[in-house]
């Protein structure tokens, strides 16, 4: 009879680990083998006394480790020095890169792009907000390296237009250009016969895909010019003085004889703002969502489209308000009167910023170019100007035209057209932030009709001029950027896309507060203001607050350092200091002294006399 096995006894011992664990197969290429014995297996020799040291000293670093927990101060693990001085990495081959790591980027790209001046040092900062900026200035120096190397991507080059030797390209027309243009390009080149209703002002989206025209007989309509697809077309039954997109081209704000209207996409009519009334000019500002009306009555009104609420309505005391532009820079408005000078506004002051003497007749028209730098204004005398707008406003070329120019607008590339008459003028500079030369146009086209609107395609080599006869599309080379940033100004984006850059825009909306001449301003300190209100807040007070560093007071044991004790004790040091300095100040003044009139006796009315 078979019996069970007692405990203790009969059970089989159990093996060790370390026997039953078998070892990992070492492969060739993690660590060469040293040469064995025929027949025997590849890998290292066994060696038990090495083994028995490594196991002696990994007890050790148990003992060790059980040890720092109980220890005050965690002892921090140190760095192998390989992790330290990792190698470089090798190919399959076992060759190492000559050149690791990204290509570094040229120093005039990382320039380019660089937004910070280095060379302004804060006078007298603090230890946190020197850290500070300088983490600003590394950030600001990453991404600018990036945005370098980034400019490599961008394939497409701007076009220009160059004429064989002594050769005018003034004199060359826009069918020959149709011609030796791809079948693309020439399709951008079109006339809309539209004289029922002219003559015609025009607006191209930021996107540079969608184009809305109204016509001075109430006809407004807004296509997708690419394809010719038309979006919306009434008739309003109304003068219309301008027409303006807004944040996209879902909205439109048109100037009717009376009243703001707006509409959408479908010709839906959405509001109708009365307190904006007979408007004769539009600019949208976009960062700020900001709709700038100029009236015949003489007043700048700035509507908020985001809340629909008006930020500010100044009266310019000129007069009326006809030649009106912005500066996409800064956005700042330019308003042109009739004695000669152009006028900046901001919605943040009641004052012009500046006034520029320009001409000595009144201003037809102004443009600036998208660098902000440039300001070009056409005249009653017949006179066309550039002027610099860095501070100096100081005109920097001028040309006296046979016919005064009634419109101006400046490209992305720097192109500035004029509109005078039936004649459009184009003049071209040496790049984007060179001034136009004024000397000999670069091109010249004859309409059916007299300029009544004039404005550049954004991303496009095409300049739309309304006028009596209907709307001409222009082909001008080099007008445009030839590439866009896909998150701003997408021509391609879908209605989800739109939507969603909608949300980012508003999030990101600029306040009208801080509209000013300067916007680098608004990332500086004003130090002399900083030091100003430091003299008056001494004077005040009586002693300097930060002369002496405040007083910390040292923990204690057995609860005497909970938060109301050390507050008490710290009131109690900061008022014992204040009345040392007050009766300091006290002692030094010269103290009055009333003088008594000797030998009069004194009297209880004596204290009415004073």
């Amino acid at each position: 009879m078979e019996t069970a096995p007692k405990l203790g006894r009969d059970v089989p011992p159990k093996k060790n680990k370390l026997q039953v664990k078998r070892k990992k197969p070492r492969r060739y290429w993690e660590q060469e083998t040293t040469p064995t014995a025929a027949g025997a297996s590849p890998g290292p020799p066994r060696n038990k006394k090495r083994n028995s040291e490594l196991r002696h000293q990994r007890t050790k670093n148990i003992h060790s480790a059980k040890k720092s927990r109980l220890s005050k101060k965690p002892q921090v693990p140190k760095k192998s020095r390989e992790w330290r001085n990792p190698e470089p990495p090798r190919s399959l081959s076992g060759a190492q890169d000559p050149f690791p790591g990204p290509a570094p980027p040229r120093v005039e790209l990382a320039h380019k792009f660089c937004r910070i001046d280095k060379s302004k040092k804060l006078p007298h900062s603090k230890s946190k907000t020197r850290k500070r900026l300088e983490v600003a200035e590394a950030e600001e120096e990453v991404v600018s390296v990036k945005a370098a190397r980034s400019e490599l991507l961008l394939a497409e080059e701007p076009g220009f237009l160059e004429g064989e030797d002594g050769e005018n390209t003034a004199k060359i027309l826009q069918a020959d250009i149709v011609e030796a243009v791809d079948i693309a390009s020439a399709a951008k080149h079109f006339d809309l016969n539209l004289r029922q209703f002219g003559p015609y002002r025009l607006n191209y989206s930021r996107t540079g895909r969608h184009l809305a025209f109204g016509g001075r007989r109430g006809h407004v309509a807004a296509l997708d010019w690419v394809t010719k697809k038309l979006m919306c077309e009434i008739n309003v039954m109304e003068t219309v003085r301008d027409i303006q997109f807004l944040h996209s081209e879902a909205l439109l704000a048109v100037a009717q004889n009376r009243w703001l209207h707006i509409y959408d996409n479908q010709g839906i009519e959405l509001h109708c703002i009365r307190r904006c009334d007979r408007i004769m000019q539009l600019e949208f500002l976009p960062f700020h969502f900001l709709l700038a009306t100029a009236s015949e009555t003489g007043f700048l009104t700035y509507l908020d489209v985001s809340v629909g609420k008006i930020v500010a309505a100044l009266n310019a005391r000129a007069g009326r308000l006809d030649v009106m532009t912005q500066n996409p820079y800064n956005a700042v408005i330019h308003l042109g009167h009739s004695n000669g000078t152009v006028s900046l506004w901001s919605p943040a002051m009641k004052e012009p910023l500046a006034k520029i003497l320009c001409h000595r007749g009144g201003v037809r028209a102004v443009a600036v170019d998208s660098t902000g730098m440039h300001m070009a204004t056409s005249g009653l005398d017949h006179q066309l100007k550039v002027f610099d707008l860095r501070g100096t406003f100081q005109p920097l070329s001028a040309r006296t035209l046979p016919q005064g120019a009634g419109h101006l607008a400046f490209s992305q590339r720097g192109l500035l057209a004029a509109g005078m008459g039936d004649v459009v003028n184009v003049w071209a500079g040496q790049g984007k932030a060179s001034p136009p030369s004024l000397e000999q146009p670069y091109l010249t086209h004859r309409l059916s009709g007299h300029v009544h609107g004039l404005q550049f395609c954004p991303f496009e080599d095409v300049l739309g001029v309304g006028h009596s006869g209907g709307i001409t599309s222009m082909l001008v080379p080099g007008a445009a950027e030839p590439n866009f940033d896909g998150l701003e100004s997408n021509p391609y984006r879908s209605r989800k896309q739109r939507q969603e850059w909608e949300v980012k825009a508003l999030l990101e909306k600029v306040p009208a507060e801080l509209i000013c001449l300067d916007p680098r301003a608004l990332a500086e300190v004003d130090a002399i203001s900083l030091e100003q209100e430091k003299k008056e807040r001494i004077e005040r007070l009586g002693y300097d607050p930060g002369a002496k560093s405040p007083f910390q007071p040292k923990p204690k044991q057995k609860g005497r350092s909970s938060t109301a004790s050390l507050v008490k004790r710290k009131r109690k040091v900061m008022d014992e200091e204040h009345r040392n300095k007050v009766r300091q100040s006290l002692e030094q003044q010269p103290q009055k002294q009333k003088a008594k009139p000797t030998g009069v006796c004194p009297s209880a009315l004596d204290r009415f006399v004073h």
